[in-house]
Parts: structure tokens; C-alpha cells; sequence
């Protein structure tokens, strides 16, 4: 069983930054892939940034250049780093984690909400 933790959302202004973090727990992260997802009411859940057990690292277009998720295997810890905020990034994040060989996120934390004021 994988547990994870998010944390690090907030309000913040357009043009801010913010910082979440998933602390992860319960299984050897590096067999993992990792992603953010981003819910907003009235739409689906958006996988907004992912990274592989190797490193590899994947956006969608909206956040490209503004957004950088990032891992680190002695803490267990995937973080994402958000700059240059706009409202629309505003929603709820959740971390999420993918087995290697798995081609879905089995695990997910309980969600953190950023709120981007314009």
C-alpha cells in the first residue's frame, strides 16, 4: 500500500507562486511514476504534470514553462513547483501514483486547494 501526503496549496495572486509537495510513503518510491492532478468543479480531473521512476517528466500545454515537477528519491517526496500563476490553474491538486508496468494511478492523496486570486 502507497500512502500519500500533499501539501503546500493556498491563495495566491496571479503572477504568484506556490509550492505543493507529496510526501509518499508505505512502498519503494523509485517503482513508482508520479503525477499531479488538477480537479476543478464541473470537469474532468486533468493529469497537469508527471514524472517516471527515471525522471522523465511530462506537462500539458497550458502549464508548460510555468509549472516543474520534480522528485526526490532520499525523501520520498515529489513536489510541484508553480510560478507565474494564473486563475484558471485554480483546483484542487492531488498526487497520484503509477506502478511501473501499471497503466493507471492506483494511489492518490487526499488533495490540496489552490486558489489564484486575479
Amino acid at each position: 500500500q502507497v500512502q500519500l501526503v500533499e501539501s503546500g496549496g493556498g491563495l495566491v495572486q496571479a503572477g504568484g507562486s506556490l509550492n505543493l509537495s507529496c510526501q509518499v510513503s508505505g512502498r519503494t518510491f523509485v517503482n513508482y511514476s508520479m503525477g499531479w492532478f488538477r480537479q476543478v468543479p464541473g470537469k474532468q480531473r486533468e493529469l497537469v504534470a508527471s514524472i517516471t521512476n527515471i525522471g522523465n517528466t511530462g506537462y500539458i500545454d497550458s502549464v508548460k514553462g510555468r509549472f516543474t515537477i520534480a522528485r526526490d528519491t532520499n525523501k520520498n517526496t515529489i513536489y510541484l513547483h508553480m510560478n507565474n500563476l494564473k486563475p484558471e490553474d485554480t483546483g484542487v491538486y492531488f498526487c497520484a501514483a503509477r506502478a511501473n508496468g501499471r497503466n493507471y494511478y492506483g494511489y492518490w492523496g487526499q488533495g490540496t486547494e489552490v486558489t489564484v486570486s486575479s
